[in-house]
């Protein structure tokens, strides 16, 4: 478990391997709550969608976007030979 220290100011430093974890940058807004039982809930604010890249590991295969363009044109064909 990582630990910081308060100091007078009222500052914290996010520990290290926190920051890297959460792939914190200088400057970036970090937003504050408090749970009803008391936890304190910090998270990153201003992530840009670029950010996010890698955060979620994949489980399936990937898949190009030709390919998805052809099951989308699949699924719009056969939606036609429903209705016949």
């Amino acid at each position: 478990m990582a630990s910081s220290t308060l100091t007078s100011k009222g500052q914290v430093t996010v520990p290290k391997e926190i920051r890297d974890q959460l792939k914190l940058k200088t400057g970036q807004t970090l937003e504050f709550s408090v749970t009803s039982g008391g936890q304190v809930l910090i998270r990153p604010r201003n992530r840009t969608a670029a950010a996010l890249k890698g955060m979620i590991k994949s489980r399936g295969k990937h898949v190009s976007i030709s390919q998805m363009k052809e099951t989308v044109a699949d699924g719009y064909a056969g939606l036609g030979r429903e209705r016949d």
